[in-house]
């Protein structure tokens, strides 16, 4: 019954998307039609960031094998603002000193560059904001090379009413398109005002759905189940975002850092890498580079993953992908092994299945009517019905 409900809902929701003005929509069919994949300096670096910590990223993302596994976009957030020059357009401060020429190191190295603002006077950490230079800002990234732009919205909430909201975000949308640049429009608003509802009227391909995420087991996990009943609300073009990623951060341990990248990959979430890159340790990268689990990410037919059930700690999700088979996730934050059992009827299936474990690279062999496997606490296993 509820995955019926929610293909009546997507249904409408897409009736809905056709009925919106071009000009609304994102700029091509094409931008951000899987979840956008690459890096952030923020949760790593925040306002430590520099031309040098970019470019070192870039080149990590190629010399680790992230590049060629769907990591292109090489995203600058807050701090590198400078001051604004006589015609008001905006300037990269000294530890950016020439802001063209690193969009053009980024791209020579086949990758995307992003960046980062806010609709507001002033950034989250106090920079020049774009507030009344949304058409010079536009021009100066689209100049620079940009490819995708994070907008967050920070001290817009001193100059602006909330319900003023999608029209601001319309507004550095408008700005975007008329650079004819295509640049992937990201909000960062926290999940205000249920802005999944009306993102892609106002040409986000984005949308943050929550507060900020850190490398906390309980967090991430927190943050995971605050999607549970926006999967209408994403597909291709348009994705909710649960945040960045914080695999390799912090002090979690390697299965909670698996059960967060396996929970971002069934959300259809945007995959932006927030860990130091030239520094990573061989697991971190393991984590972030498995195929598998990034083939149901990056699945072409974009259904974010739904909850089937939940007893305690204990929880299946799934999620249905374009050849047919359902990926499913198993979920245990307990604090300790345990067996975790899903009948097929509950994920939307029913019969025979072939079972593959996606961390394990392994074919389980046939199961009918239901899947059992121990469960590591705050672990998962993650398999593909097929």
């Amino acid at each position: 019954m509820r995955k019926q409900l929610f293909d009546v809902l997507g249904a409408a929701l897409m009736v809905l998307a056709l009925m919106i003005p071009v000009s609304g929509r994102s700029q091509e069919s094409s931008l951000a039609a899987t979840p956008p994949m690459g890096w952030n300096s923020w949760n790593r670096f925040a306002c430590k960031v520099s031309d040098t910590v970019v470019r070192a990223a870039a080149d990590a993302i190629v010399s680790s094998g992230m590049k060629s596994a769907g990591y292109v976009y090489v995203n600058v957030d807050d701090c590198w603002q400078g001051k604004r020059d006589a015609q008001g357009m905006i300037q990269g401060n000294e530890k950016f000193p020439d802001m063209k020429g690193l969009g053009d190191y980024i791209h020579s190295k086949g990758l995307k560059f992003g960046i980062y603002s806010s609709p507001g006077p002033k950034t989250c950490a106090g920079f020049e904001g774009s507030y009344k230079h949304e058409q010079q800002d536009a021009q100066q990234y689209a100049a620079w090379g940009v490819d995708y732009l994070k907008y967050d919205w920070c001290s817009a909430g001193q100059v602006y009413k909330p319900e003023e909201m999608q029209d601001v975000y319309k507004k550095m949308h408008e700005a975007l398109v008329s650079t004819g640049r295509p640049i992937v429009f990201s909000l960062c608003q926290y999940g205000l005002r249920r802005v999944w509802e009306w993102g892609p009227s106002v040409g986000a391909n984005l949308w943050r759905t929550t507060g900020d995420v850190w490398a906390n087991y309980d967090r991430i996990y927190s943050i995971a189940h605050a999607e549970d009943g926006i999967e209408p609300y994403a597909g291709p073009g348009h994705w909710n975002d649960p945040d960045m990623l914080e695999v390799g951060n912090g002090r979690m341990s390697h299965d909670e850092n698996v059960s967060h990248m396996s929970m971002w990959c069934m959300l259809s979430a945007p995959l932006l890498a927030g860990n130091d890159l030239a520094n990573m340790m061989p697991e971190t990268l393991a984590i972030l580079t498995n195929p598998e689990v990034i083939a149901v990410d990056q699945d072409p037919k974009g259904v974010q993953a739904h909850w089937a059930w939940q007893v305690g700690p204990y929880e299946p999700w799934a999620k249905p992908l374009a050849d047919g088979s359902t990926a499913v996730l198993l979920i245990n934050r307990g604090e300790d092994t345990e067996p975790i059992t899903v009948q097929f009827k509950d994920v939307g299936v029913s019969g025979t299945k072939s079972v593959r474990d996606l961390w394990a690279h392994k074919d389980l062999g046939q199961f009918t009517d239901s899947f059992k496997a121990d469960v590591r606490a705050h672990g998962v296993v993650m398999v593909k019905l097929h």
